[in-house]
């Protein structure tokens, strides 16, 4: 292996292992996940499914590549689209919830942003939102990656699972204000 290959490959483990963190607290609490996904084109569930077992907490996903389908297949309200862009955090909270409810999972995680190299509607190469919409509601984040478009998209694969998995790591708890001032998962 050459020096150049390792750090893709240790990235590669450590989805892995993120995936396995998921899944186990997803066990734990009894509970299923499903995604939505844009920018990062099917890389979350293809980590995920890379779990053995990952069929008693992983419902499935929707890439929903084109922006009139986050509104045809997740609900996403087109005037939002039309206001803000599919580049926007409130998107990726109703991506979210409409994975959420439209696959019947406990929660719904969701990424959307631009891979580049080009920028979309404004919106630079690695600007990334993820959210994740569970019983207590939504939280999400967002972030400026670095890198190319390969780069980008699987460095946002890896921090969806580790907001997912930092977030479902904590015990449940009722809705209360959280990030942003959204309720907490």
């Amino acid at each position: 292996m050459t020096d150049l290959a390792r750090p893709s490959t240790q990235k590669a483990a450590r989805g892995n292992d993120l995936a396995l963190e998921v899944h186990e607290s997803l066990l734990r609490r009894g509970a299923t996940l499903a995604v939505a996904e844009s920018v990062t084109g099917g890389g979350l569930g293809a980590a995920l499914t890379r779990v053995p077992g990952v069929s008693a907490t992983f419902r499935g996903g929707v890439i929903a590549y084109a922006t009139e389908l986050k509104t045809s297949l997740l609900g996403v309200d087109p005037a939002l689209l039309a206001r803000v862009g599919a580049v926007d955090p409130e998107v990726a909270r109703r991506m979210a919830r409409g994975v959420r409810d439209g696959l019947g999972a406990t929660y719904g995680l969701a990424t959307t942003g631009v891979a580049g190299p080009d920028s979309q509607d404004g919106h630079p190469p690695g600007e990334v939102h993820l959210a994740l919409a569970g019983p207590g509601g939504v939280v999400f984040i967002s972030l400026a990656l670095v890198g190319d478009r390969e780069q980008v998209r699987a460095e946002a694969v890896r921090r969806a699972l580790a907001f997912a998995r930092d977030h479902l790591a904590a015990p449940p708890t009722p809705a209360t204000p959280g990030r942003g001032g959204k309720p907490s998962v």
